[in-house]
């Protein structure tokens, strides 16, 4: 009866929900658009690259689960949700002042305390800090996803879920746009520092705009959810369980995520190092000297900023089709927008692993991001039709780890393959990698996801 009673949401009430992911996604895109180029300055080769994006599945596995159940249960005057929300940004905005620094924090330690640290000390640092702006933004993600059925109309979580899309898209175009936009505007080159601190300030601002704005609703009285917060833990077999029970489409649900996040990460992870050593033929800088990474850092930073531009397209096409995306599936159902959406996505990865020109790849990403639009948004939806109230928390958790889990694959086997996948650079002593097969790796499994999606029986509602 409760959520009967839950007013249906302004276009301004949802602007000001989906804020806060805006500020999330600002950090993460630009975590996966300079990550690649910083780690591999520190030392990283390809291999050990997809070892320290393993700080995603891990943290997303084992953090989402763990604090969207605790926030189900959450008791404070801030709600159950937002001291989530907050406190993730608050501490993933530091390390993302960190990241970028590794090196002078490296030469801080030494000059302190006097020990010689290991070469890769650095490098170190930076994976750490990579595995905290991980499991901060997981903090804060599972409880957010959480927060649509708890303060969203049923009727509305689709349009919810859309806005969230919106917000991802628009946050990733303006990480990702400001600077190329500063370089070819204003002939201003950003720093990757600077990057790093405007996606803090952004991460922070934003997310507590979104926690001053909305009103956590409570579904059940006060003392019922005391009651709730009083009980013995179930285990994490017995959650399962639960999660599994609520519908036998739930699993088809979980198996498509799991083939499309393989397929997703693919290009997430590996987009600017294809770029860098693929569209601009840099070779891998990962063992080179000084003088060799002198030589090729403008096609570094000229291919950085390319990258740039790509996701802020990629991201722009979500932004502008994530409302539609939302009404068509009203209208038309789930599954049937997801399907068309994924198709296209294919034919996007299709294309980039067989053309080597930037602009083909720019229009590429482009037709990729109507699927990602889809992806932010329906697997969701079609979830949140099974979900039991008072369970939002602990369900998103665990749905996330058909997320976070696919990342593992890409993270080690995928990027097994392309370090054994090398090549030499004409005459010289450099070698190169195929970075391109992660496109065809990612396509096949976002093949699968379509099949798996075509056999989920959707829950029709009035």
């Amino acid at each position: 009866m409760e959520d009967n009673n839950l007013k249906k949401f302004s276009a301004v009430q949802f602007l000001n929900f989906a804020l806060g992911f805006f500020g999330l996604q600002f950090a993460w895109q630009m975590r996966i658009i300079l990550s690649g180029p910083v780690t591999e300055s520190l030392g990283a080769s390809p291999l050990i690259y997809g070892l320290i994006w393993l700080a995603g599945p891990f943290t997303g596995m084992v953090v989402q689960p763990l604090v969207g159940a605790i926030s189900d249960k959450t008791i404070s005057p801030f709600g159950r949700r937002r001291p989530y929300l907050l406190g993730g940004a608050l501490i993933a905005s530091l390390a993302l002042l960190i990241f970028p620094n590794s090196a002078n924090v490296a030469q801080f330690l030494h000059n302190i305390t006097g020990i010689e640290f290991p070469a890769l000390t650095a490098l170190f640092i930076a994976a750490i800090m990579i595995w905290v702006i991980d499991a901060c933004i997981n903090i804060a993600q599972g409880p957010y996803r959480a927060l649509i059925p708890d303060v969203v109309p049923a009727e509305q979580h689709s349009i919810a879920n859309s806005f969230i899309s919106l917000a991802i898209g628009l946050g990733s175009v303006v990480a990702a746009g400001t600077a190329p936009f500063l370089k070819y505007v204003f002939k201003y080159q950003m720093s990757v520092n600077a990057q790093f601190i405007m996606a803090a300030v952004a991460f922070t601002l934003a997310m507590a705009w979104t926690c001053i704005t909305i009103k956590e609703h409570s579904i059940r009285k006060e003392v019922e959810l005391a009651h709730i917060a009083e009980k013995k833990e179930d285990n994490f077999l017995d959650s399962l369980k639960d999660f599994f029970a609520m519908s036998p489409e739930v699993s088809k649900i979980c198996l498509m995520q799991f083939f499309t996040w393989i397929g997703t990460m693919c290009l997430l992870i590996n987009f600017t190092q294809y770029v860098i050593h693929t569209i601009y033929a840099v070779p891998d800088l990962s063992n080179a000297d000084f003088t060799t990474k002198m030589h090729f850092l403008d096609a570094v930073t000229n291919g950085t900023n390319f990258s740039s531009i790509c996701f802020a397209i990629f991201n722009l096409v979500c932004f502008l089709v994530a409302i539609p995306i939302g009404m068509l599936s009203a209208k038309y159902g789930n599954k049937k927008v997801h399907i068309i959406s994924l198709i296209t996505m294919i034919l996007a990865y299709l294309g980039m692993a067989f053309t080597k020109s930037p602009v083909a790849v720019a229009i590429l990403m482009g037709v990729a991001g109507i699927g990602w639009a889809s992806i932010c948004a329906l697997p969701f939806a079609m979830l949140s039709q099974y979900i039991k109230k008072g369970t939002e928390g602990s369900v998103m958790g665990i749905f996330n780890i058909f997320i976070a889990g696919p990342q593992v694959f890409v993270c080690t086997l995928v990027a097994w393959i392309i370090s054994k996948c090398s090549f030499m650079v004409g005459d010289t002593i450099n070698i190169n990698h195929h970075w391109e097969y992660v496109f065809i790796i990612g396509a096949i499994c976002l093949l699968v996801a379509m099949f798996v999606a075509s056999k989920v029986e959707e829950k029709t509602q009035e």
